[in-house]
């Protein structure tokens, strides 16, 4: 969704703009979602900003403080090892469910995003194969036929992106690492069992490649990120 999309849009259509912001890391932990700012950036009232801003302030993507207004969310080191230990207890299970569901418009999907995702790496826009790489997850739990654990998991995997946003250690991080390849071949095969310990693996790959000292640096403007 480009910015003239959503300039006197909804809260809705505001609050998606925003969040895709955060999960390609254009808005950092900790930026200042700023009222007045983003009434001019989106050409907007305070009313439908406010409505956007608790829309993600309900999926913890936002912390809203009293007395000094909305932030991206900045997720703890211990907040950070819990959502990775849900989504390793709710996703290698997903993954069985969707080998055992997926159909061939959803393997034409998967290949479609696998090749969106490498080429999003080639041309080296990081901020694209990483939102790319969270959606890749949540269209696991779709086909899995599971709209309630696909719900938790679209929340964990958003919040994961802050998390990488923070501890970012290593690339692999951009789950470039071929895994998603592999449990798209474990789909093809109809083995649930190699697809849930692959995403097992994946997990924790995943988790390796976060420095969970280290906070990434200040965030820039808001104009300037939101003007993709």
């Amino acid at each position: 969704m480009t910015l003239a999309q959503v300039k006197a849009g909804t809260g809705e259509a505001i609050a998606a703009d925003l969040e895709r912001a955060v999960l390609e890391h254009r808005l950092p932990p900790g930026t200042k979602l700023g009222e007045d700012e983003l009434c001019d950036v989106f050409g907007v009232s305070r009313t439908t900003i406010r409505s956007a801003l608790h829309a993600l302030a309900h999926r913890r993507l936002v912390e809203l403080k009293r007395n000094r207004g909305a932030f991206v969310a900045q997720p703890t080191v211990r907040e950070a090892r819990e959502i990775f230990e849900a989504r390793s207890l709710l996703e290698p299970r997903t993954a069985r469910s969707a080998a055992e569901r997926i159909g061939p418009a959803d393997f034409d999907t998967l290949r479609a995003h696998i090749a969106a995702e490498h080429a999003a790496t080639d041309e080296g826009d990081n901020s694209r194969a990483l939102f790319l790489s969270g959606s890749f997850h949540i269209e696991i739990a779709k086909i899995a036929q599971q709209e309630t654990i696909e719900a938790f998991i679209s929340e964990l995997v958003s919040r994961s992106s802050l998390i990488i946003a923070l501890y970012w250690q290593r690339r692999a991080a951009l789950c470039e690492n071929h895994a998603h390849d592999a449990l798209l071949a474990a789909f093809e095969a109809r083995d649930g069992g190699l697809a849930e310990e692959l995403m097992k693996n994946h997990l924790l790959d995943l988790l390796s490649s976060l420095n969970l000292t280290q906070l990434a640096s200040a965030p820039g403007s808001l104009r300037e990120a939101l003007a993709r």
